[in-house]
């Protein structure tokens, strides 16, 4: 049996009030500010014809408008046979070297300057001379730099050869030098002395080289090594270098000969040793001197080369975005055709009706700055096609769009479902997630982003999380706000409840009773004052045993009423669709049966949910009508569908109202009866209206005549509608039981909320030794940690995602069909944002597979 109290009563009828509100601000705002996002915008297919020298103009501007999408009536023409190729290939090699030349610079560029005139075709020549001077000018630097860096490098080793062979000419038993047996390896007066060959070797190789040199002297060579400490860098990569000194000495011409071809095939460097202490110490002061010199050569080079690249990143940025415009606008030239006398070129785009004036604005300064006598003409052309669906966005609404474009693009003009999900997406979320608490953190976190988001926007990164959180600011300050709310309803902030206007229980035991119990029970007839609670729930049940069962029953009734309330929305919007689309007979065969049937049997689920809540008390008078004799909603829903009595033992009363047998049982019938109606209603409407349609000659003959559904036979029109009736009768009982999810989610995350705080931040509130406030500032940070770490960042994802499946298949499955294509206009942000080669517009229009 279950407890019903007029806490309860109130709390539902509030929160169901606060529903139907959000219905009524929705349909509000509908016809305002928002209703640009009510349906995507009205296309036209607009034809063009332009003068080749008004073209580039016309073209940079329509650029950055981006309110035009080309089509490519080219086809079938190969890219490199097309009118423009030669300037795009000029462009592309442009912006390859700035590219190259973007990679040299020490720092990143600064961003672009604002350019609010296009570049004239020897401006255009001008930056292209100039670039390739540039590039010139940087080879060259950079290769006479490498040069210097490799016979620095060169110097250096050697350098350190003679420091390091310098003991291996020392006889260190005798502490004598041995360097009159020993020959110089270029030698060839001296016959039956060692000669040796000196040099650097990659130190990895070490082990390999000397390996390869035992064997092919079969051991008739000594082999000394010594490796350098400092790393060396490479002239031409600049990577770090360890390298490792050797010296091997030999007899004979012959394995001199091997040991060179070994030294080669490691790509070991040998070097010129002196045999002779003075020698050595002559060649070292003297290589010391040359590293001095160059190292002052390198110095100015590298200044001369640093002060070339800081005047070149000054501008580097703002060549790069007029290079990427003038490519992209030869791009779009190239789908565009020529008249028959080559004398004109022709173009097709779609563009917003209400952009047109902005088009032709287009078109008229172009040919004013080519100073051509014939104007460019804008032509409307009717057509059949499906036109891209484009809904205008702002920074505030966007991210709402994206949810709903990332399901599938609207049709054409279809309702779209982005203004509506504005409320009910952080609504829904802010059910299942609500926590003051909670909320506020999400809300805090999510108004640095909205305050600061010119600074972050400035900022590209390719982090994905970090992108997605900056482009759902909006959308998660929206669910803050309204978890907030929620939690306020909930009277729960972080596990725990707050006593704002006093709680509407009062304490009916005296003194000994409280101190002898320890748990207690609370009569609703006595000890609840009558008196709601002002708002959301009251504190009191924080402390009740029985607090999980009536969250339980109250979250779980809440669900079922917002779901219904949703899911008749989503219904009632296809009645929009079919009206604008004149297709007036739907809301006949489709719209009212289908209502009929969602509201006549889960609405009257929820309407005696509401029943219940007011008949039965805890101090009404008639036992009938006490919470012993409160039926069970959903045993009567089930005897209901099953036709079966229900059976109540007196006092109580089979019924809860009089005549509820004989409603119910019409009610079932009706809404049984909508289900042949949706089943064959609208194929028999279609056969119907397709035989008159082919009796009219004059009809079919103007051409006004669209081929009808029933074209593929009855039979494939009877199955497609019966697949449709099934998909939506029982998709109304398993859609109603998902948004049960409104009620487990909620009650999963205040049972963690709860556990967190009971097993975590409760252990160090317990005592008051210095110790304890130790072990306070440790476990608060457990706390925290847990807290941001499951309940905002997982709890709040899987909240997320449960509300976007809410909206995907729940609701928008009433009436969004999202079988159009996205609008790609020619416009230069979306390419420099981007940073792509290719051009945003497709052929025929289409967007990219």
């Amino acid at each position: 049996m279950e407890d019903v109290t007029m806490e309860e009563m109130y709390k539902a009828t509030t929160s169901s009030i606060d529903a139907l509100g959000i219905v009524m601000v929705i349909f509000v705002i509908g016809p305002g500010p928002a209703s640009t996002m009510f349906r995507s915008e009205e296309m036209v297919l607009c034809q063009l014809f332009v003068q080749p020298e008004a073209a580039y103009v016309s073209m940079y501007e329509l650029g950055e408008a981006g309110i035009a999408q080309f089509r490519d009536l080219n086809p079938h023409v190969n890219d490199f046979q097309r009118r423009y190729v030669s300037e795009v290939r000029r462009c592309s090699e442009m912006e390859r070297k700035l590219r190259w030349v973007s990679g040299e610079l020490p720092e990143p560029p600064p961003p672009p300057k604002h350019s609010p005139r296009v570049l004239t075709p020897r401006e255009i020549n001008i930056l292209e001379e100039r670039i390739d001077y540039i590039e010139s000018e940087i080879q060259e630097i950079t290769r006479n730099a490498q040069n210097l860096k490799t016979d620095y490098l060169a110097l250096i080793e050697l350098k350190l050869l003679i420091e390091k062979t310098q003991t291996f000419f020392q006889d260190h038993s005798a502490h004598r030098k041995i360097s009159a047996s020993v020959q110089v390896y270029n030698n060839e007066g001296a016959i039956g002395h060692l000669g040796f060959i000196a040099g650097v070797v990659a130190t990895p190789r070490v082990a390999s080289f000397e390996r390869m040199l035992w064997r092919i002297s079969h051991g008739n060579i000594f082999f000394k090594q010594a490796q350098i400490d400092q790393p060396l860098k490479d002239p031409v990569t600049g990577h770090e270098l360890q390298k490792t000194v050797f010296v091997v000495f030999f007899h004979g011409e012959q394995i001199k000969l091997r040991v060179k071809k070994v030294c080669h095939g490691f790509q070991a460097t040998l070097y010129p040793c002196p045999a002779t202490y003075k020698e050595q110490q002559e060649m070292i002061a003297g290589i010391g001197s040359r590293i001095k010199d160059l190292e002052m050569v390198l110095e100015q080079t590298e200044q001369h080369r640093r002060l070339v690249l800081a005047n070149i990143g000054r501008d580097i940025s703002t060549w790069m975005v007029a290079v990427r415009k003038e490519k992209a606008i030869y791009h779009t030239l190239n789908m565009f055709s020529m008249d028959i006398i080559k004398k004109c070129l022709i173009a097709e785009c779609w563009v917003p009706r209400q952009d047109l004036h902005i088009l032709q604005k287009a078109l008229d300064n172009g040919v004013k700055a080519s100073g051509s006598p014939i104007p460019s003409i804008l032509h409307h052309v009717p057509t059949r096609e499906v036109p891209p669906t484009f809904n205008r966005t702002n920074k505030f609404t966007r991210g709402f769009q994206t949810l709903i474009d990332s399901y599938g693009i609207a049709s054409y003009r279809e309702v779209n479902p982005a203004l509506y999900t504005i409320i009910t997406f952080p609504f829904l979320f802010a059910v299942m997630f609500g926590d003051m608490g909670h909320g506020l953190i999400i809300t805090i976190f999510a108004a640095i982003l909205v305050l600061n988001e010119r600074n972050f926007a400035k900022k590209k990164t390719d982090n994905e999380i970090w992108n997605i959180f900056f482009g759902g600011r909006y959308i998660m300050l929206l669910m803050g706000i309204f978890s907030i709310y929620t939690g306020l309803i909930y009277n729960d902030m972080f596990s725990k409840s707050l006593n704002i206007f006093g709680s509407s229980w009062k304490n009916v035991y005296d003194l000994d009773t409280l101190t002898n119990r320890s748990n207690f029970d609370l009569d609703p007839a006595v000890a609840y004052t009558q008196t709601p609670y002002p708002l959301g729930l009251d504190p009191a049940w924080q402390f009740a045993a029985n607090n999980i069962i009536f969250l339980n029953s109250f979250k779980m009734k809440l669900s079922i009423i917002f779901g219904v309330i949703h899911m008749a929305f989503g219904v009632t919007l296809s009645v929009v669709n079919f009206n604008f689309f004149k297709k007036t007979e739907l809301i006949l065969l489709q719209y009212i049966p289908q209502i009929l049937f969602l509201l006549l049997l889960f609405w009257y689920l929820c309407i005696l949910m509401f029943i219940k809540w007011f008949m039965y008390s805890a101090i009404a008078t008639d036992p009938a009508l006490g919470t012993s004799c409160a039926p069970s909603v959903l045993i009567i829903f089930i005897n209901m569908m099953l036709l079966k009595p229900a059976e109540n033992a007196p006092p109580c009363k089979t019924f809860m109202f009089d005549g509820q047998d004989a409603i119910q049982k019409a009610f079932l019938a009706i809404a049984f009866l909508c289900i042949p109606v949706m089943l064959f209603g609208k194929p028999v409407y279609q056969i119907i209206a397709a035989k008159k349609k082919k009796q009219s000659q004059q009809g079919i003959e103007s051409g006004e005549v669209e081929p009808s559904e029933d074209d593929g036979g009855l039979s494939e029109v009877l199955i497609t509608q019966a697949i449709h009736t099934i998909e939506y009768v029982l998709g109304t009982v398993s859609h109603t039981a998902s948004y049960l999810r409104l009620w487990a989610l909620s009650l999963a995350h205040a049972q963690l909320s709860a556990v967190l705080w009971q097993r975590v931040l409760r252990m160090g509130l317990s005592g008051g030794s210095p110790v304890n406030a130790i072990m306070l500032y440790i476990i608060f940070a457990v706390w925290a940690f847990f807290t941001l770490a499951i309940l905002v960042l997982m709890e709040g994802l899987s909240a997320f995602l449960h509300t976007l499946r809410l909206h995907w298949v729940e609701f928008m499955s009433k009436f969004y069909d999202g079988q159009g294509y996205s609008f790609f206009p020619f416009s230069f942000s979306a390419i420099l944002e981007n940073d792509e080669e290719e051009v945003p517009a497709k052929p025929n229009g289409r967007p990219p597979e």
